[in-house]
């Protein structure tokens, strides 16, 4: 069949963890579970098709992660899933640095894999090397990297507008229209682009009153965005919240409102978690008090997936997006949530253990 061009596998739509009305955890047993996994993986694999039937099938990761825990973990969900799914994982990682990545691609594309995953990147940098590894006959899957249209690329992605939406959606139920407001974000990544459209949307319909708009992504992220944050806080200390949307500028802005000693009258609102994100969040007199997130591991592992129903020819649409859900200080307090562990226990949705699956693909994020 052939795929189609226009609608993803599917929607990603925000969904506020306030509207929970009970939630429910298992401490289950780690060697039980760890032996369901292997009978799982067993007779998921035993009907596998070409390529998967014909032994180990070879996928080039070039990756252009950031700083912060949230890459490394979609990292361990896309070589967990990848051992699982009978695939060899060569990995690289530019670290954003944007020609080693363009010569990681490159190296990757002369090795002549099975299929090829590209994970974020610039899209001057990438775009001509994903139709060159097309052109050579490589099935590509792209991750949060904004590309021209090319014939045979399957684009996966968070739902950035969905996640933006979510937690605007809080911020303007927090602090009310026309609210003097900052802005902590970059531009030319992907992600943030498409969250900056949407919080343009929001800063028109909601009358918000924005008063600075500062940030940058680096090595160290949210080291080097408190010296931004903190001089457009002392320039507007009367600013009432600040939507940073992207989990390692967040936490460079909770720490400028801190040592502002502002955290009594600035709320901070972010994207994406991880581990070291709940414990900001969470923790005493902490001015995070919403985020909009994906499970990282549970991404890296579905992006995995993708590639090998592309592989198998069993993937009908070329564009994929993961949904995530609004999640609120309040209900990380309440619910005693100190792990991302925790929070898709409380959040099943966060599994993704029915998006990209088949009978005979290990599906390494089912519980």
């Amino acid at each position: 069949m052939p795929r189609s061009t226009r609608f993803p596998l599917l929607a990603g739509t925000a969904v506020s963890l306030l509207l929970l009305s009970a939630c429910s955890q298992s401490d289950g047993d780690d060697g039980d579970s760890s032996e369901a996994a292997a009978r799982t993986t067993q007779a998921a694999s035993a009907d596998a098709p070409a390529p998967f039937s014909d032994g180990p099938v070879e996928v080039a990761l070039v990756r252009q992660s950031g700083a912060g825990d949230y890459f490394e973990a979609w990292g361990q969900g896309a070589e967990a899933q990848a051992e699982a799914a009978g695939i060899e994982l060569t990995v690289t990682d530019a670290r954003n640095d944007n020609a080693r990545h363009a010569s990681d691609l490159e190296r990757a594309i002369a090795s002549e894999p099975d299929a090829i995953i590209v994970d974020h990147g610039q899209t001057d940098t990438i775009a001509p090397l994903v139709q060159e590894a097309v052109d050579a006959g490589i099935p590509v899957v792209v991750y949060d990297l904004e590309l021209p249209p090319i014939e045979g690329v399957v684009v996966t992605s968070q739902s950035d507008a969905s996640m933006a939406e979510g937690v605007l959606d809080q911020l303007v139920a927090d602090v009310g229209d026309g609210a003097a407001v900052g802005y902590v974000s970059a531009t030319g990544f992907a992600p943030l682009d498409r969250r900056a459209e949407v919080w343009d949307t929001y800063v028109a319909e909601h009358q918000l009153d924005q008063r600075f708009s500062t940030g940058e992504v680096t090595e160290s992220t949210a080291t080097d965005n408190i010296p931004l944050v903190d001089a457009a806080l002392k320039q507007h200390p009367d600013v009432t919240a600040i939507f940073a949307p992207y989990d390692e500028i967040a936490k460079g802005a909770v720490q400028a409102v801190l040592q502002n000693d502002l955290q009594d009258g600035v709320r901070v609102y972010g994207i994406d978690i991880s581990n070291a994100d709940i414990e900001v969040m969470t923790a005493e007199g902490s001015p995070w008090v919403a985020t909009s997130a994906t499970d990282p591991t549970q991404i890296g592992g579905a992006v995995v997936r993708v590639a090998a129903l592309e592989l198998a020819g069993q993937l009908e649409e070329d564009a994929v997006q993961f949904p995530a859900v609004t999640v609120t200080q309040d209900f990380l307090r309440d619910n005693d949530i100190t792990s991302v562990a925790d929070l898709v226990e409380a959040e099943p949705s966060l599994r993704l253990d029915d998006v990209a699956v088949a009978d005979w693909l290990p599906n390494n994020s089912a519980s």
